[in-house]
């Protein structure tokens, strides 16, 4: 692989890392969009070093549950594909994000965190993990 300016590597096809990580994030966004939930923010960063992102922040009108969203999207399966990088601390970092944006809220909705695992085809893991 060749490091481009800014930290980004560009992969076998001549995509950085990034847009290949910004199309799966579409693709997500777009599957979601097609169940029925309504996008409320994308990418959501907490402020300063070392806190957490969430990729989309969605809404399901059926029930009003606030469902964060990490898409992972890998290429190799090597490394237990794009589910086996939710590690552990991938998760408390997307728990600290949501409790920050929840912060911002008058009151408090149901919430979930999901998973989308684009590989060959897009799978969504509903409630994937928790906050506990």
């Amino acid at each position: 692989m060749v490091h481009l300016k800014g930290g980004a590597k560009e992969g076998r096809l001549g995509t950085t890392t990034k847009a290949r990580g910004d199309a799966a994030e579409d693709a997500a966004l777009e599957h979601l969009l097609d169940a029925g939930l309504v996008l409320v923010g994308r990418n959501y960063r907490t402020p300063g070093r070392g806190g957490g992102e969430i990729d989309l922040i969605m809404r399901d009108p059926s029930d009003g549950t606030l469902v964060f969203v990490e898409v992972r999207q890998r290429t190799a399966r090597s490394h237990g594909g794009a589910g086996g990088s939710i590690t552990g601390i991938k998760q408390r970092r997307i728990v600290f994000a949501a409790r920050h944006f929840l912060n911002g809220l008058r009151s408090l909705p149901p919430c979930r965190f999901d998973v989308v695992l684009v590989e060959e085809r897009i799978e969504w893991l509903k409630a994937a993990f928790d906050a506990g």
